[in-house]
């Protein structure tokens, strides 16, 4: 894997943030990835949690137990390791949409800013094998991109103070599926009976970062019967 500057800052008294060169990139996200991987299993016992961002690893520990300068340089320890350990791919998860109509009442606009028709927006959106980069915002919502640039329209002037969960949403260049029902302010173009977060599965979370996406078109009576 090809090397990357990294520097580790403190964040607050109780985490350490590993950073990468700034910038949503698949090169960047795969060092954070497998860097946070390489932490969790060396630091085992002694860290809290790993979370992985665009560009970044943050690292959160009890500060009453460990010790900060030990903490870093294991972090450091574990990038050198990782530096030379061959990327590992992610999951390939398929994703079947219902797109349009009432479960996508964007569609419509998100194909007239791309110039093209509904069908071609949808084509558009299922071509891409899209990277998960980062997981937030709610409990297993996924940030996956890039969208075709023909799709990259903004967010909503006016979000939404509803959006049903399942509903499969595009803004600023990436894709997203909301787990829940939330307000929001991405375009919902379709939905999905896939749950991204389920609190009663063995993993509640259906992504994570490093994962590779596919979406699939499925048409009404389809997505009734997997209800």
């Amino acid at each position: 894997m090809r090397e990357l500057r990294m520097r580790i800052v403190p964040a607050g008294d109780a985490a350490l943030l590993v950073e990468f060169p700034q910038r949503i990139d698949p090169v960047v996200s795969t060092r954070a990835v497998t860097m946070s991987r390489a932490i969790a299993e060396r630091c085992a016992g002694r860290i809290r949690d790993v979370v992985v961002g665009y560009a970044s690893v943050t690292v959160y520990f009890d500060p009453l137990v460990t010790e900060v300068a030990a903490l870093t340089e294991e972090i450091h320890r574990a990038a050198d390791l990782n530096a030379q350990t061959p990327a590992t791919a992610g999951a390939v998860i398929e994703v079947p949409v219902c797109y349009g109509g009432e479960l996508g009442p964007d569609l419509a606009g998100v194909a007239a800013f791309a110039q093209a028709t509904e069908t071609e927006a949808i084509q558009l959106h299922c071509a891409p094998v899209y990277r998960v980069y980062v997981v937030g915002f709610m409990p297993g919502f996924a940030y996956m991109a890039s969208v075709d640039p023909r799709l990259a329209i903004g967010r909503r002037a006016t979000p939404r103070t509803r959006v049903p969960a399942g509903s499969v949403a595009i803004a600023a260049g990436q894709t997203g599926i909301y787990p829940l029902e939330s307000p929001g302010g991405w375009h919902l173009v379709g939905r999905t009976r896939l749950k991204p977060y389920d609190e009663h599965r063995g993993e509640p979370f259906l992504f994570k970062p490093g994962d590779r996406v596919r979406f699939r078109p499925v048409d009404r009576d389809e997505f009734d019967r997997s209800a």
